[in-house]
């Protein structure tokens, strides 16, 4: 057998085994896509869909359908671990999710009229107390925008 045959083997046989050794796969992640709107089917400055449930490795890209809107993680709505990040405004931003948890989003300019969105990861979020607290820190509008977000998980 040929060294080229040999490896391409082996490389194949290490593939099959990577799921079961746990290895997860970038081809399993899913892309999730998040529209910032001034207006949708909820109001006024709004990300749509404004609850995103994923699963650990998924990307959630946030499209500025709209112009002057950005996505960022808050710092105290993330799971432990988890990385957050910031995007510019009138751009694409795109998190990856890695950790289980949910994860609290605001748009920076809107953040005061209520543009906020969740993603929970995962079937158990780890975190949601704490999310829930730091809900209530939040400006009047955001606010209850969350706790309806955070309502619909159960």
């Amino acid at each position: 057998m040929s060294w080229h045959r040999r490896h391409a083997l082996l490389s194949l046989g290490g593939l099959m085994l990577a799921p079961a050794l746990g290895v997860a796969s970038a081809a399993r992640a899913a892309v999730r896509e998040v529209r910032m709107l001034s207006r949708g089917a909820a109001g006024a400055m709004v990300f749509e869909p404004a609850l995103i449930r994923a699963q650990p490795g998924d990307v959630i890209r946030f499209v500025p359908t709209d112009p002057s809107h950005n996505a960022e993680t808050l710092a105290t709505m993330l799971p432990d671990g988890a990385t957050g990040g910031r995007g510019a405004i009138n751009a694409v931003f795109e998190l990856r999710v890695d950790r289980p948890g949910v994860y609290g989003i605001k748009c920076a300019p809107h953040y005061g009229m209520g543009m906020v969105a969740v993603i929970a990861v995962g079937r158990s979020w780890p975190n949601l107390a704490a999310m829930r607290a730091a809900v209530a820190r939040t400006p009047v509008l955001a606010r209850r925008r969350f706790n309806a977000l955070l309502d619909q998980l159960g």
